[in-house]
């Protein structure tokens, strides 16, 4: 609610049905009324900074990859909506979050190994392993808890010029 500060937030919550994976109440209510949370949301900044977003930053997780498409294009349609009901036509970043925990990455040198064998803490991986058109990365967001044999291998070696 007060970019670029970025320290207060407003939640809203909706349970959803059990294995539905699109949320429901982004632009209408239980009832089907014209309302939800994307409306409750544009109201209270709007009361909250006296204007309109000009940007929106959606943050989603627990999307399977197979349902990737389908779950953004009907959740931004209902966003959009949701801003057009209330007159308001910001730009949209849509991210996805998603827990890969069978992909491992293992330090190329000894100088980027903590003392368990693991990567660091903030590492991104965002070439070579990431989809060829999608804007997609890995984040090595904390420190792995489990032990990992680190191994210098010969192909991980850069040659010396």
């Amino acid at each position: 609610m007060d970019w670029p500060e970025a320290t207060r937030y407003k939640a809203v919550i909706s349970a959803q049905r059990h294995r539905q994976e699109i949320i429901q109440d982004l632009y209408t209510t239980r009832d089907g009324e014209p309302g939800g949370m994307i409306m409750e949301l544009l109201q209270s900044f709007n009361r909250s900074t006296g204007r309109a977003p000009e940007r929106i930053i959606f943050y989603r997780d627990g999307v399977g990859e197979s349902q990737f498409h389908n779950v953004m294009v009907t959740e931004m349609a209902r966003i959009r909506s949701a801003c057009n009901t209330m007159k308001y036509y910001p730009s949209f970043t849509y991210i996805v979050m998603q827990k890969r925990h069978h992909t491992c990455f293992f330090p190329a040198t000894p100088e980027n190994v903590l003392r368990n064998g693991n990567i660091f803490p903030g590492t991104v991986v965002d070439t070579h392993v990431c989809h060829p058109h999608e804007f997609d990365f890995y984040l090595c967001s904390h420190a792995g808890t489990k032990k990992t044999e680190y191994r210098l291998l010969e192909s991980d070696c850069i040659p010396k010029a």
